[in-house]
């Protein structure tokens, strides 16, 4: 399909303009959604076709829905930044479509062309323009997926296929400032295996870290850590979010991509803020004894994890059965964590050049 052949059917039903601004002012994550959302199908015969941006509303699903069954789907996060002129930008949005285009070759899903994504994208966020928050923190994530949507059983890659683009206003992920947050060590369960679905951005790997995150919260922790699957001994990444190290002598360490690790956008970025700030930056395997023994003798300095939502957050402790140890005092955010997230999101919302041409703009000032 040509990548302007989205239609665009304006809902007879839009927000009220009082009641947007209510949800504006306190948009939370993930709880209220825009006015619109972009669909586009395929098949073998057809290809991409039918792309249109329409009235946000319920999918019409058969119960004998393949991804109900076999949980063919792959999903993206990224966001639509506010800059004060009143343009809106997104943030290396090619970089997420090159992993959506990788994610859907793991799951046996057609690969959507990346000016299709970008398109479907970009008509959705300008179609609901007046739902991007400013001020703060503020964005509107923009959630794509893909899904089998033919309605059959049998156990092979779906014939039939709906690619989404849905989006929602969102406030400051730490709304009281940035805060540290525990790591439970997952003791029993992994996140993915090698030859598995770790690289690909799909629904089951975060279904998978579930029970770990509840075991997680059980025991007063924010977040869980995940070990590889078959030594146990190397840190991969938490439920959600890529993991560094930072050195007593500034180099910075992050666990090298294996397969079974997902490439975080944020993750990619954060190595080239540290390198042009100086650090020396290792991506290799990283070991969890290493984790522990270089906190408690303040070899390591500084722990973060980084992330669509959060950007970058401090790790203050990691805890496993019968023991933990605390990263500096435990309660304060490191002086590299706050300089890398200062500066990525000083990119993010217009207010330092972008030197790396990350930013992407959708709608100008003047609009």
């Amino acid at each position: 399909m040509s990548t302007t052949a989205l239609s665009v059917a304006q809902t007879p039903t839009p927000t009220d303009a009082a009641r947007r601004a209510e949800i504006l002012a306190a948009p939370g994550f993930g709880v209220h959604f825009t006015d619109h959302m972009a669909l586009i199908e395929w098949t073998p015969e057809r290809g991409w076709y039918d792309g249109r941006v329409q009235a946000y509303g319920p999918l019409s699903i058969d119960p004998a829905t393949a991804v109900l069954h076999y949980a063919q789907e792959i999903f993206e996060g990224m966001k639509a930044y506010g800059h004060d002129d009143g343009s809106t930008w997104l943030f290396r949005p090619d970089a997420n479509a090159a992993r959506f285009q990788r994610s859907a070759r793991r799951l046996a899903l057609p690969e959507l062309p990346p000016d299709t994504f970008l398109e479907a994208i970009e008509t959705l966020v300008r179609t609901d323009a007046a739902w991007v928050p400013h001020g703060g923190e503020t964005s509107l994530y923009v959630r794509p997926f893909m899904f089998a949507s033919e309605v059959f059983l049998g156990v092979r890659p779906a014939r039939h296929v709906t690619f989404c683009v849905i989006a929602s206003p969102a406030g400051a992920y730490f709304p009281g400032g940035v805060r540290p947050v525990s790591i439970w060590l997952s003791q029993d369960y992994t996140r993915a295996a090698p030859g598995g679905t770790g690289a690909a951005k799909c629904g089951g790997n975060y279904a998978a870290s579930l029970l770990a995150q509840q075991e997680a919260a059980a025991n007063g922790c924010d977040q869980v850590a995940f070990l590889d699957a078959v030594d146990r001994t190397w840190v991969e990444e938490l439920g959600g979010m890529n993991l560094y190290f930072v050195h007593a002598d500034g180099t910075v360490v992050t666990p090298e991509l294996t397969g079974s690790i997902l490439e975080g956008v944020t993750r990619d970025s954060v190595l080239t803020l540290l390198d042009d700030s100086g650090h020396k930056v290792e991506e290799r395997r990283f070991g969890i004894d290493e984790w522990r023994s270089g906190v408690s003798s303040g070899d390591i300095t500084e722990v973060f994890a980084c992330g669509t939502a959060a950007v970058l957050t401090p790790v203050g402790r990691l805890a496993w059965p019968g023991g933990e140890v605390r990263c500096g005092d435990g309660i304060s955010t490191g002086p590299v964590t706050a300089a890398t997230r200062f500066a990525l999101l000083e990119i993010q919302y217009g207010r330092r050049a972008d030197r790396y041409g990350w930013m992407r703009r959708v709608r100008a000032s003047s609009q």
